[in-house]
């Protein structure tokens, strides 16, 4: 397959090394588009800029034109015949480990066949998610990663405020995710919000800095209607 991948970020280059092995790949810069004769013109480019870039190619009417932007539908691709999306649910923080980790991955795919057949290749797994889910799709994907990664940050800052580094206190987190792997949110739910401790939530409220209590008590409070909620069935 002749892939033209649209953008030289973290998600192009991931791209490009993951399927580089497989098909006739080539990378160019968003603002550089122009005509290009390929099965597939892959824009990974930011979510805001797509339609517009889009707008800008000019491709055959072969030619598969999708995006990997996963709060965006296929309105975006109006212009072109063939469009489709491909959406990786995974991190790719550089060109090695994102390459890695397309390798085997899960995909959101909508739209033409043809993404299919780039899933198949790459050994992945295919999501479906309707185009009006779309953006509730893209929040929990977010929730899932860079929510988590913010949530870390707010251990790291407060665990130096004893004296002590993230490290320490990673061990606990693996576990916990372990337990969700296992048994699911419910189960694995420990803790003063899991035992109803209202009064040791207040206390950890009035020791934390300003700043940091305002996402302690939103989590909180979610824990809290977690051990109140029937337990879900779980097939992790």
């Amino acid at each position: 397959m002749n892939i033209v991948i649209v953008g030289a970020g973290r998600a192009g280059t991931s791209f490009a090394r993951a399927l580089g092995s497989i098909h006739q790949v080539g990378v160019v810069h968003h603002g550089d588009v122009e005509y290009f004769a390929a099965d597939l013109v892959l824009l990974c480019v930011p979510d805001d800029v797509v339609a517009a870039v889009a707008a800008g190619l000019r491709v055959s009417a072969d030619t598969v034109v999708a995006h990997v932007a996963g709060s965006r539908g296929l309105d975006v691709l109006a212009p072109h015949r063939r469009v489709g999306s491909l959406h990786p649910l995974l991190t790719m923080p550089d060109a090695v480990r994102g390459a890695q980790r397309l390798r085997g991955g899960i995909f959101c795919v909508e739209g033409d066949p043809l993404l299919n057949d780039v899933v198949t290749s790459l050994g992945g797994r295919t999501l479906r998610v309707r185009s009006e889910q779309r953006v509730l799709y893209h929040a929990t994907a977010a929730s899932a990663a860079n929510h988590l990664v913010a949530l870390l940050a707010q251990v790291q800052a407060l665990a130096r405020g004893v004296g002590l580094e993230l490290t320490d206190f990673l061990p606990l987190a693996q576990q916990a995710l372990d337990d969700v792997v296992a048994e699911g949110p419910s189960r694995a739910l420990t803790g003063a919000a899991a035992r109803g401790d209202v009064a040791t939530i207040a206390a950890h409220l009035a020791a934390l800095p300003e700043a940091e209590r305002g996402l302690y008590l939103a989590l909180s409070e979610r824990a809290t209607r977690l051990a109140r909620e029937p337990e879900l069935p779980w097939n992790a």
